[in-house]
């Protein structure tokens, strides 16, 4: 039997509406399907770590043994903590004062200001239903990349580089998160983090709109 890993460790950061489907949900699923989640990301806590998995008892037996033999600590205040947060929140689920529904509306405002500052200099955002990050389509855009080092490293690893040393702006290679059989497919795209400061993403935004008028 072929189990299936899920993480969906944001299931409560949806956009506009989109509904996250836990894989364990559907038919067939539950039996072989481990889904986990993180304290981290669900309350906007990183670096607690403080995670869960959430399965059938006949996969979840394997997991606890697996899980003693490798994870020797976890904050005992860090776990008190989430678990309280959960506690608020099944009072307060689906009202306005729910983090879960507070935190994405949070989050929108942000999510379409990035898109439409990455737009805005000719970048092509790939707008997310779910999640932080939002990934961009950088293959209309004109840059020399030769200055950077490694021939043949890939093009989004190269721009990634020289948006960083050149213009002082962060972002990640797409195509790290891939195998080498596939990578080459995604190595026009990088990818942006939203779940910033509103001064961070007008930063961003001045930095962009600069590269764009060739300032």
């Amino acid at each position: 039997m072929c189990c299936a890993f899920s993480d969906e460790v944001y299931e409560w950061l949806t956009y506009d509406g989109a509904k996250h489907v836990k894989i364990a949900s559907l038919p067939g699923m539950w039996e072989r399907t481990v889904t986990i989640g993180s304290g981290g990301k669900t309350f906007s806590a990183t670096g607690w770590k403080v995670g869960w998995a959430i399965g059938s008892g006949h996969i979840m037996k394997h997991m606890k043994t697996i899980h003693q033999n490798t994870v020797y600590h976890c904050a005992t205040a860090a776990q008190e903590a989430v678990s309280q947060g959960f506690e608020r929140e099944y009072e307060l689920f689906g009202t306005p004062e729910s983090y879960f529904q507070q935190l994405p509306a949070m989050l929108h405002h942000k999510r379409k200001k990035l898109a439409s500052c990455l737009q805005g200099v000719g970048l092509q955002p790939i707008m997310p239903e779910g999640g932080y990050f939002m990934t961009a389509d950088i293959s209309s855009v004109k840059v020399d990349l030769s200055s950077q080092s490694c021939e043949d490293e890939p093009t989004d690893y190269k721009f990634v580089k020289w948006l960083t040393k050149e213009k002082g702006l962060a972002t990640m290679p797409v195509s790290a998160f891939y195998s080498p059989e596939h990578s080459k497919e995604f190595d026009k795209y990088i990818r942006f983090c939203f779940v910033k400061e509103d001064s961070t993403l007008d930063a961003a935004e001045d930095i962009l709109k600069k590269w764009s008028q060739g300032q």
